[in-house]
């Protein structure tokens, strides 16, 4: 099978088990970023980045602080990318391939806001959105309302080019953040003051885990 029906069969695969965006980015670039055993990670060229959109009755629940009703949305929704994550290797695996799943959601370092890898870049690096001034990938259709799994792979795959879009005008997320921690320009996120705020929900018993998503409701896209 070439590149282009590899890509097509593990799209189909994953959009008939409800994944909304599949992308295929080119990491070549980018493995020296991540905080896997250099062992394994040389071998791997190339990462699927799924999504799936979160549920907008969910969010909109959300005002000015989290609820525990989107708590438990968020941690269904990483449970299920991650299911699906570990059927699409075992596909790619017994094709003949290495495919190494990382965790929706498993940060290494809170505070730094770090995982083994960067989901989101990888997001980007496949076509599905841009780093928006929320810190967050934003796709076209779904704007950030939506959470990533990513499979690192070594089998032949056609590649996805990043997108050139940005929010352009919008600023819905800079005037809705309760910390001030997003400013006009992406890279001038603070993560710090996201951090911070994250930790005074849990210390108000908000949600169990460092979680917002006062930014993911205002950010809906087109």
């Amino acid at each position: 099978m070439d590149k282009n029906k590899n890509y097509l069969s593990l799209k189909k695969f994953c959009l008939g088990e409800g994944i909304d965006i599949f992308g295929v980015a080119d990491i070549s670039q980018v493995r020296d970023e991540f905080k896997i055993s250099p062992k394994v990670s040389q071998n791997l060229d190339k990462a699927i980045c799924l999504g799936v959109m979160l549920s907008a009755a969910v969010l909109s629940e959300i005002d000015i602080v989290p609820t525990k009703l989107y708590f438990h949305h968020y941690k269904i929704v990483n449970s299920f990318l991650d299911h699906i994550a570990l059927r699409l290797c075992n596909i790619i695996q017994k094709k003949g391939y290495l495919a190494l799943a990382i965790p929706a959601t498993q940060i290494i370092d809170w505070e730094k806001n770090i995982g083994h890898l960067s989901h989101r870049k990888l997001g980007f690096l496949a076509g599905l959105g841009w780093i928006g001034r929320n810190n967050l990938l934003v796709n076209e259709k779904l704007g950030s309302q939506f959470r990533l799994v990513s499979i690192l792979t070594n089998m032949p795959l056609k590649i996805d080019q990043p997108s050139k879009k940005t929010c352009n005008k919008c600023m819905l997320c800079v005037s809705m953040c309760p910390s001030k921690a997003i400013k006009y320009s992406p890279a001038d996120f603070d993560h710090i003051k996201c951090f911070e705020k994250l930790k005074s929900f849990q210390a108000q018993r908000q949600v169990e885990q460092f979680v917002c998503g006062i930014c993911v409701n205002v950010c809906k896209g087109k």
